[in-house]
């Protein structure tokens, strides 16, 4: 939301909408694809891990591995973001005091309370915030802290229309707003409007806690979760464009001179992204518990030479084709096991694993926010690849291999163009990354 406008400033306002459109309807795409091909599992037993032994059983591990990094990357750039933005809504409460007291606003904080404008500090201090609700097991147990993060989306909405309406400046010239810029921005603009719609990672989650799981339900849920995402980001991305023009910079909230109003915006983005933690927390410690299983089962196989393979989901060890030789045209995970909502075979994870995984994930959270300051970089190549496997590559594949020996129907087709497209913008977005970090 906040670099959309800058986004459009790149590539142009019809563009620019084109590619908010076209990126929505690709990853809601890829959402169908992941819940049809959770309809395939047993039960509420539908996740990256159980999809990948229906359809690549090699890759399972290697898919959750990589699911677990790009969820830890994202929530350590929530605290970044925490951290860069609370020291400026500080200055902004002091200078606003300093007026109500009857001063100009120039005066300097008390040395004491240095500590208020550093950064580590309200990480430290949000993090008591973050780390109880981190803890949750279930997905719908976040849904309040949800709520109250989609009333800061509301009001970034109404400070970006507010200030449409009743401009600090003149608004810029139809000379300083462009349509349709096509140059060499777009490919490191792309991974915005990409990544703007990833919310992959927790659809498994969401289908197995649905109390009516059925696709009809499913496909309500993506269109109007989509949808309402294309909206805000349309409405932020528009008037924030058209508010400062080419002018505009690569977050929105910062075009706007202090004031109470944007203060509390600026409070509202840190309420939203919080909240947002444990929903990244959720898939990694998932995907990271699948990495531990297999790393422990083969440190069984290779220490005391056991011969067997790694299956966490089924009672019998075979492959996908031997599992059901007689029905080429259906592919479906069954088992005599209690699985649980991400496909491990037991009805939880242990309480003392999920409390060690959980605190490991957040230390180490911690502990990076803390030291870096910058992960732009980083962050994209994360992004590149993860969120691109996630989003397209990983649902396209899935669906296409459940459905090998069925006839080319049109969503086959549609999920052959979208891997093709995951591995198209990963391509892209990778060697536009690297030409940056090479070219200074």
């Amino acid at each position: 939301m906040l670099a959309m406008p800058g986004a459009l400033a790149s590539v142009g306002l019809l563009l620019g909408s084109f590619m908010i459109v076209f990126s929505a309807c690709a990853s809601a795409l890829g959402l169908y694809f992941l819940t049809r091909s959770a309809s395939r599992t047993e039960g509420r037993a539908a996740s990256f891990f159980a999809c990948s032994k229906l359809t690549y059983p090699w890759a399972a591990v290697i898919f959750d591995f990589a699911i677990a990094i790009k969820c830890f990357g994202v929530g350590i750039s929530y605290l970044i973001i925490i951290g860069d933005l609370m020291p400026g809504v500080v200055r902004s409460l002091s200078t606003m005091a300093f007026i109500a007291a009857g001063g100009d606003g120039s005066g300097e904080m008390d040395p004491i309370l240095w500590f208020l404008i550093d950064r580590r500090f309200w990480i430290t201090i949000f993090m008591g915030i973050i780390a109880p609700i981190s803890f949750l097991r279930r997905l719908d147990s976040l849904k309040a802290t949800s709520a109250l993060a989609l009333g800061a989306v509301v009001y970034l909405v109404f400070i970006v229309v507010y200030y449409y309406v009743n401009p600090e400046q003149p608004l810029p010239t139809k000379e300083e707003i462009d349509l349709v810029k096509f140059n060499s921005h777009f490919l490191t603009t792309l991974p915005i409007f990409v990544f703007a719609f990833t919310c992959h990672q927790n659809i498994f989650s969401v289908y197995n806690e649905l109390s009516d799981n059925g696709q009809s339900m499913l496909n309500r849920i993506i269109t109007s979760s989509i949808g309402s995402a294309v909206v805000v980001y349309h409405i932020i991305g528009v008037l924030g464009y058209l508010t400062f023009g080419n002018a505009v910079g690569s977050n929105i909230i910062q075009m706007y001179n202090a004031s109470l109003l944007v203060t509390i915006g600026r409070i509202a983005i840190v309420i939203l992204v919080m909240f947002s933690f444990p929903l990244q927390c959720h898939p990694c410690r998932a995907c990271l518990d699948k990495v531990l299983l297999a790393a422990g089962e083969l440190w069984e196989t290779t220490r005391f030479g056991k011969n067997k393979t790694y299956n966490s989901l089924t009672a019998h060890d075979a492959d996908d084709n031997d599992a059901h030789p007689h029905t080429p045209t259906s592919v479906t995970l069954t088992t005599t096991h209690q699985l649980d909502d991400h496909g491990a075979p037991a009805s939880e994870i242990p309480q003392v694993k999920y409390v060690v995984m959980t605190t490991a994930i957040l230390i180490a959270s911690y502990i990076i926010a803390i030291t870096v300051s910058e992960l732009e970089i980083v962050l994209s190549f994360v992004g590149s690849t993860g969120s691109t496997a996630v989003s397209f590559i990983l649902p396209g594949s899935f669906y296409y291999k459940l459905h090998k020996n069925d006839p080319w129907t049109g969503p086959k087709i549609l999920s052959v163009c979208l891997m093709l497209y995951g591995w198209l913008v990963m391509f892209v977005c990778l060697s536009a990354n690297i030409h940056r970090v090479l070219s200074g």
